[in-house]
């Protein structure tokens, strides 16, 4: 049997061979057609058996990962372009310096953490993309991006020491942010503005992003808006990382988009936060299974140089064979320990592997590397990804956790929480990567940074050079963006009339308005996770196009339609699918490509408001870090406005959820010309003024008249509160109010009062809870830490002295009481506690007690009690029923 044939045998179902010698017919054929046809010719013979298999009637049971070797063949592996000497001592004294920091802070301060083992294993692969692959951005035009996996940002501030880009008194108050100057656990763009480009900190955002970001490029690319063609994006992440939903979530988004500009290098240290976690599976086949099933070009990374001379003269293949056979778990024990271990328990239990080891030491074998570790095999790898087109790359890189850390740390299941090492292991770290350090600096763990003429140096800034320059490095601001003046494409909502509309419908007319801009139209970035008929965007599919690389290999069904559904390369709306997180990370892209692309773009995603921060806070939470720009529509919204759809889908929290997020400024609007003064102010702040925030309104779809709005009161819906209407003739002696859609249930709560029980009120539309309760934090804070004793903030302008207030939401108490503790008056607050309910709106409203008959029995409660007893009979409202909240 030749090579080929006895490789073919291994990947084979474990069944008894009946007919030894057709089967060795069958192999012997194949490898003939190998090496006459070459493998194109032996992928079509595979694929035409598997398709008569198939009509036959038989299953397949084809593997779905290759054999537990280097996918790219030392034949076919390109000369190294560095000196390798010099890269390796360089990556040594990065590994230092990132270990020196991470145990010096740890020293110093117990409770800091931090990371050293993850780097450790991850070294290597980013000095190969250092020193050979990730081109910078510069005057002459923008680089790569590159997603840094978070637990390795100590090396990568490492590095920046070496570079010069951070001093020694940075990396000495690692973790230590609080009076300036520190350096932040994780890549967090907010903290780090010129640094970080990409919020890497909670495991799984990356990787969708990444890839959503890749799209957005071709997308700048296809709209012709900017030139993106050779730009990469590189995502460095963890095997481990990859068990998050979101991480695996957009696979397929890139291969059928043939995202050829992303590559995916996965650390596959084996073990996740505690230990292998898989460790009686094989996670590197098992993630070449999830990402060539969808549809990416896998290279796999396991085994370095110093195994070449072994595979070569292994010609019966005992070495593959029990890769194939071992687990995760296996290969962790024998790489905690020492050769002789190894000797021992892996290569003297089968003669064949004996024999091949037979002239080798136990120091020898200790010294056989993984392919992790190797700056040939992973050079050899990042390069076919970048010449493969068609797909998106992922390279499975096998390293050891704790590389370098010796008995404490390397490979150890304690290795991710080991953030303090003994002098002795900081000697055996020394010793083993030749540092020129002596026994006083390695007890101080002085940090080392060789002399600026030094071969080191030079060599490093030379091959930055050759990349175009340093990076990570963000920039802050592009070009500005002229905002339209309102009028232009508000009137219709400044000057409402009687025809009635619904505030989501009023927001789409509003940015549909916008984009016949010239100058602004193009940057605006329709985005919408597959709901685009119910939020009363139809008229976008043929106006401006739904985004497709391929533009639209169909005729869809509706062709002959007014609105009919069309696709084209240079469309403008992306459609994204039942994927509200592919959808924010698509928003993130845009809203964050005035720093990452240098060009601003004003994001609109509307989704139904109880799919967003509830679902994806997490990936808002990353877009805010990301000083994300652009507006989030939760549209739908409220617990009692979108009435027959139930429990999951009625929104009674998000306004409270967006008003933890510091730089999300949250409008709960009542009427559409409050969400025209909104957006043209947000619009101006973020693209005119460049502002790092981003805007989040809700809006329903409940049909009413809309009311206009003077221009004087334009400052007063942005600071969170204006006066609607005052009712009765005497002074108020109630304050009512309201938010989005109850607001209209104040309005007749008020007239209510007035003409039934002789109560004079005012009514006032607070479009932010939130914005309320911020202003008032911060003058709070100037009245009792700079002794500012005068200053008042703007709710406690408008409801000053001891009037009763009775406040009203459609969403949880918890968001109106946001105002509650700068309030001299008493405070009665309505809103939508528990859990929803299908039912007309009326019903609802009743049900979580704030229609218009709760309002008016809370507003009698605190101003006549003989009233509000009368009240309590008259609409039949009794406290003895199970509260809303108790159900």
């Amino acid at each position: 049997m030749n090579d080929f044939a006895q490789k073919a045998t291994l990947a084979a179902p474990a069944h008894e061979d009946v007919d030894v010698v057709e089967t060795n017919e069958w192999l012997e054929a194949l490898a003939g057609v190998a090496k006459v046809g070459g493998a194109a010719r032996v992928r079509f013979l595979l694929q035409r058996l598997a398709e008569q298999a198939n009509r036959l009637g038989l299953q397949s049971t084809a593997s779905a990962y290759s054999l537990y070797q280097n996918s790219i063949a030392l034949e076919q592996q390109p000369a190294y372009p560095g000196d390798l000497v010099m890269e390796e001592r360089i990556t040594s004294i990065i590994r230092w310096n990132a270990l020196a920091m991470v145990a010096s802070a740890n020293k110093a301060y117990g409770e800091l953490g931090g990371h050293i083992a993850s780097y450790a294993s991850a070294a290597e692969i980013f000095e190969v993309g250092f020193n050979h692959f990730f081109r910078a951005s510069n005057e002459h035009g923008h680089g790569d991006l590159v997603y840094f996996q978070a637990h390795s940002a100590p090396g990568v501030y490492a590095r920046a020491f070496l570079e010069g880009r951070l001093q020694e008194e940075q990396l000495q108050r690692y973790r230590q942010e609080v009076d300036g100057g520190g350096l932040c656990s994780y890549p967090h763009p907010w903290l780090m503005p010129d640094f970080w480009q990409f919020p890497t900190g909670s495991m799984g955002i990356g990787p969708i992003n990444a890839i959503y970001q890749a799209r957005f490029l071709r997308y700048l690319q296809h709209r012709g808006i900017a030139s993106t063609e050779g730009r990469n994006v590189w995502g460095v992440f963890g095997d481990g990382e990859m068990d998050e939903p979101e991480s695996v979530a957009a696979l397929s988004l890139a291969a059928r988009e043939n995202l050829d500009n992303i590559t995916f290098v996965i650390n596959c240290n084996l073990q996740r936060l505690d230990g292998p976690v898989r460790g009686n599976g094989q996670i590197i086949q098992e993630l070449e299974s999830l990402f060539s099933g969808a549809g990416w070009n896998v290279i796999k990374v396991l085994w370095g140089s110093d195994w070449d001379a072994l595979f070569a003269r292994d010609h019966n293949h005992a070495l593959l064979r029990h890769f194939a056979q071992m687990v995760d778990g296996q290969y962790q024990t024998l790489g905690a320990n020492d050769g002789a271990y190894n000797l021992a328990h892996f290569f003297n239990q089968d003669p064949q592997l004996q024999a091949l080891v037979a002239d080798m030491s136990a120091e020898q074998i200790e010294g056989l590397r993984r392919g992790g570790h190797d700056f040939r095999k992973l050079h050899a790898a990042f390069e076919a990804a970048r010449r493969h087109q068609g797909r998106p790359t992922v390279i499975l890189a096998k390293t050891k956790k704790g590389y370098g850390m010796g008995q404490i740390g390397e490979s150890r299941n304690t290795a991710h929480q080991q953030k303090k090492l003994d002098l002795k292991a900081l000697k055996a770290f020394r010793d083993r990567f030749n540092l020129p350090l002596d026994d006083q600096a390695v007890e101080q763990m002085r940090f080392y940074r060789p002399a600026p003429d030094s071969a080191e140096m030079r060599y490093l800034h030379q091959q930055r050079q050759v990349l175009g320059g340093y990076l990570p490095k963000r920039r802050r601001k592009a070009e500005a963006i002229a905002v339209p003046p309102l009028d232009s494409y508000a009137h219709f909502a400044l000057s409402a009339d009687e025809r009635e509309i619904s505030t989501t419908m009023a927001v789409v007319r509003l940015f549909t308005n916008l984009l016949k801009d010239k100058q602004l139209g193009p940057r605006i970035v329709p985005i919408v996770a597959d709901e685009a008929r119910t939020f009363g965007m139809a008229t976008l599919f043929r106006q401006i196009g739904i985004y497709s690389a391929v533009g639209q290999l169909y005729q869809p069904e509706d062709a002959s339609a007014l609105l009919y559904y069309k696709e084209s390369a240079d469309g403008q709306l992306l459609e994204e699918g039942i994927t509200e997180a592919g959808a924010i990370s698509s928003w993130v892209a845009a809203a964050t490509s005035y720093s990452v692309n240098g060009e601003a773009m004003l994001p609109f995603y509307i989704y139904y408001s109880m799919f967003g921060f509830q679902r994806i806070g997490d990936l808002i939470w990353a877009a805010a870090d990301q000083r994300a720009r652009g507006f989030l529509i939760g549209a739908t919204s409220g617990r009692t406005t979108l009435a027959g759809e139930g429990l999951q889908h009625q929104d009674g929290s998000s306004q409270l959820m967006a008003a933890t997020v510091p730089n999300c400024r949250a409008y709960d609007p009542a009427f559409a010309s409050e969400a025209a003064v909104i957006i043209d102010y947000g619009s101006r702040r973020m693209l005119e003024q460049q502002q790092d925030e981003f805007y989040y309104l809700t809006v329903t779809n409940e049909n009413y008249a809309q009311a206009a709005i003077e221009a004087s009161q334009h400052e007063d819906v942005i600071r969170g509160m204006r006066l609607y209407q005052r009712f009765g003739t005497q002074a108020p002696a109630v304050r009512l109010l309201g938010s989005g859609a109850m607001l209209r249930e104040v309005i007749e709560a008020a007239r209510i009062l007035e003409e039934q029980w002789q109560v004079s009120s005012e009514v006032w539309s607070v479009t932010s809870f939130s914005e309320l309760a911020r202003e008032a934090r911060e003058v709070q804070r100037q009245r009792e830490f700079s002794g500012d004793l005068d200053a008042r903030s703007h709710v406690q302008q408008c409801l000053p002295g001891s009037t009763p207030v009775v406040a009203v939401s459609d969403y949880v108490r918890g968001y109106v009481q946001l105002i509650a503790p700068y309030l001299q008056a008493p405070l009665s607050t309505l809103g939508t506690d528990g859990f929803g309910r299908s039912d007309t709106r009326s019903a609802l409203r009743r049900f979580f007690e704030l229609d218009r008959h709760h309002i008016v029995v809370s507003a009698l409660a605190m101003v006549d009690a003989s009233a509000h007893a009368k009240a309590r009979a008259q609409y039949r409202i009794d406290a003895n029923n199970d509260a809303p909240w108790n159900c």
